[in-house]
């Protein structure tokens, strides 16, 4: 059972690094490193993949499987693709092609410690071996379970997911007119797809109701924008040192944000609504779901 994960399931930050060690010990597993000159690739996968870092996105997939009864082994193959997935968006994002960063999870950013060319490979690498994790069977014993899994995490990383959300942000950074329905939309593809389908992961494996399933689309939702604006508040206000990533690019770069249209205070506000909307959405799941209510104030009181 995923409890047997966490040392203290009643407290946030003991789960959430019960829950990153587990997936780690997997990840180091899935990216031994090969003998011959390939090997450099699986540095750098490493490197990027094993960085420190809250590994929020597997902790929801682990938290959302808790309400289903899905065994561990099944949940963390999935919290692991999606880790995995995540950390190739990261150092693809980080390119000087695109955001152009030197920083990520408090060191220097993949294309910095290896190159671009590595970087863009280890990228590539950890994309492709993400759904080789979901289509395994120790995913679940029905393929039809596996083929779910993967379909949907292709649609929430693909062009009408992340990758699109990221186009948009590319192209917002030269029109400064977008409107908060536009932002909105931009963030729910570039961050929230891929949350959205960490919250639905569990109940994908547990073959739980159509009901269930909508109250967690509903809770990923809310808490990815939640999660969004936190983001813009942190790129505002906080510090290199204290985020482990460059700050201060949003309003260098003149972009729209959250917190360029709403304000510090609005964006404030907007963010601690949409935790109470999140959490509103999980009243039928009980006490089960206390670690999915606990991790919606975090997102939102983080500093990095």
């Amino acid at each position: 059972m995923i409890s047997e994960i966490w040392t203290d399931p009643t407290n946030l930050a003991v789960a959430m690094a019960d829950s990153a060690r587990a997936v780690d010990a997997v990840i180091d597993r899935l990216l031994a490193k090969p003998d011959g000159p390939e090997a450099r690739v699986y540095e750098a996968m490493r490197y990027a993949a094993l960085a420190p870092g809250k590994r929020l996105r597997p902790f929801l997939v682990l938290a959302g499987s808790h309400l289903f009864g899905v065994s561990q082994r099944s949940a963390l193959q999935a919290a692991v693709a999606i880790e995995l997935l995540h950390t190739y968006s990261l150092v693809h994002d980080d390119l000087p092609a695109m955001d152009d960063s030197d920083l990520r999870r408090g060191r220097p950013t993949c294309h910095k410690a290896f190159d671009e060319a590595t970087a863009i490979l280890a990228g590539d690498g950890l994309l492709t071996l993400a759904f080789e994790v979901l289509a395994h069977p120790d995913t679940h014993g029905d393929p039809a379970v596996r083929v779910e899994l993967v379909s949907c995490l292709a649609k929430a990383a693909g062009s009408a997911g992340m990758v699109g959300g990221q186009m948009i942000d590319l192209m917002a950074e030269h029109d400064h007119t977008l409107d908060i329905g536009a932002i909105t939309r931009l963030q729910r593809l570039k961050t929230g797809a891929l949350i959205a389908f960490a919250c639905e992961a569990g109940a994908i494996l547990g073959k739980a109701s159509n009901e269930h399933r909508r109250a967690l689309i509903g809770y990923a939702h809310d808490l990815g924008l939640a999660f969004q604006i936190a983001d813009d508040l942190l790129d505002a206000e906080g510090t290199a040192a204290e985020t482990g990533k460059s700050v201060g690019r949003d309003a260098e770069a003149g972009k729209a944000t959250f917190v360029s249209i709403l304000g510090l205070e609005g964006a404030r506000k907007q963010a601690l609504a949409l935790v109470d909307q999140a959490i509103g959405q999980l009243d039928d799941f009980g006490d089960k779901a206390d670690l999915l209510c606990q991790v919606a104030h975090f997102v939102v009181e983080r500093k990095s």
